[in-house]
């Protein structure tokens, strides 16, 4: 079933969830294209995991997501697959982070590696931003063939939401995170994007977070799987879900006057009008 027009180039999967994880992420990409039309076997992944905080999924990514991913991947031919995370500035070092949340055991059990973003190299990348006029993107995300986002569905105190525009921020340098969070956060959190872009992103949205965020808030259970190459689509989508919950937050405005949506637009970092794609439910 389809919304939106029917011939448009970017489509946004959505599945309803059942039983069987790999199922379902298999079916929300395959509204899309599916593995093999997105990710060549010989390319290096990337996979950015939604390791902000260590509070439980949705605040953070659930470890079963990301393994069914992994597997997914190795399914369809993935041998060079890297798990990479940089947790926010107040929960830092990212490596208690990833202790807590027992990353290490699971790369190991999968077979990947496990990359500490805070803990490798920088590459610096000069943009045209009315605000940020460079960032300093982690090196492993601007080497990798393909890089492949897994953010969740939930609110943010200071940005209004967080999904796939804000996803970006989790790959730049720490210490330059402050400025940031100094004014016009949310116009910034677009311009990152201006640097880098994911090829895949997989919003796991059978949980979500409707008050406060991105580590606490009251929870809702939309029982939903995107996926999407293109933030702006899904973002757009997600928040169609997310302004339907009954919550006290900072949605109450049209979703293209959100001043993300709004930012991520008018620099063309994705679709301009809900007629330039195709909303594909499973």
């Amino acid at each position: 079933m389809s919304q939106s027009e029917p011939n448009s180039k970017i489509h946004v999967g959505r599945v309803n969830v059942k039983d069987d994880f790999i199922k379902d992420i298999d079916r929300a990409v395959e509204l899309i294209g599916g593995f093999k039309g997105l990710i060549d076997p010989n390319d290096k992944i990337l996979i950015k995991a939604n390791l902000n905080s260590p509070d439980r999924y949705p605040a953070s990514s659930d470890l079963n997501f990301i393994k069914a991913v992994v597997e997914l991947l190795k399914n369809h031919g993935s041998a060079n697959i890297t798990i990479g995370a940089s947790s926010g500035l107040a929960w830092h070092p990212t490596s208690k982070v990833l202790k807590k949340k027992k990353l290490p055991r699971l790369a190991d059990e999968l077979g990947v590696r496990l990359v500490n973003f805070d803990e490798g190299e920088w590459t610096k990348i000069d943009i045209k931003g009315q605000y940020l006029k460079e960032v300093h993107i982690a090196k492993e995300a601007i080497e990798a063939d393909k890089l492949i986002y897994l953010p969740n569905m939930k609110t943010h105190a200071l940005a209004r939401f967080s999904m796939g525009i804000k996803f970006a921020v989790g790959l730049t340098r720490p210490d330059t995170r402050y400025f940031l969070h100094k004014g016009n956060l949310e116009e910034k959190v677009a311009e990152i994007n201006l640097a880098v872009k994911p090829d895949l992103i997989l919003l796991d949205a059978r949980k979500c977070m409707v008050t406060r965020g991105p580590a606490k808030g009251r929870r809702k259970k939309p029982g939903y799987i995107f996926a999407c190459t293109d933030m702006v689509a899904l973002d757009v989508e997600a928040l169609k879900v997310l302004k339907s919950f009954k919550a006290k937050n900072r949605l109450n405005m049209p979703i293209w006057d959100l001043p993300q949506i709004a930012a991520a637009r008018k620099l063309k970092l994705g679709v301009q009008t809900e007629a330039d794609y195709t909303l594909l439910i499973g």
